[in-house]
């Protein structure tokens, strides 16, 4: 009778191995999201590395408020596109085509897309479960 496995012990690993496994989900579900989409230290365009100097920053802010944190390079590309969406065509520039166009409409959706779904009720929750589960 010794090797009688109980079977309500071997359900409670069981769900204590799938609770553990649903809480590792769930650390790298919110993990990925913010070491991908917000590292100070990279360009959110092209994740090219990028020194923080909040003295270009205010520069930045000052000529334009822009949301988001860019290189040099992408900010430039990114001032251009806003001031084609106004009809201001640079002629030297003469790869801000349609596409192009396109491809930063595109990439702004996409983050704004990120940031609705950070401020979902259901990221919301999981964030609260994550931290609880942290203090546990």
């Amino acid at each position: 009778m010794t090797n009688v496995i109980s079977i309500d012990k071997k359900l409670k690993l069981t769900n204590e191995k799938k609770n553990a496994l649903l809480k590792k989900q769930k650390l790298l579900a919110v993990q990925k999201l913010f070491q991908c989409t917000h590292c100070a230290y990279k360009c959110e365009k092209c994740g090219t590395q990028i020194n923080f100097n909040p003295q270009n920053q205010k520069e930045n802010e000052q000529n334009l408020l822009i949301p988001y944190r860019f290189c040099d390079g992408c900010s430039k590309e990114y001032v251009d596109y806003l001031k084609l969406l106004k009809g201001q065509q640079n002629a030297e520039c003469f790869w801000h085509n349609e596409e192009w166009k396109q491809v930063w409409k595109t990439w702004i959706n996409y983050h704004s897309a990120i940031n609705l779904y950070l401020r979902s009720k259901e990221f919301v929750r999981l964030l609260n479960e994550v931290k609880q589960s942290i203090k546990d």
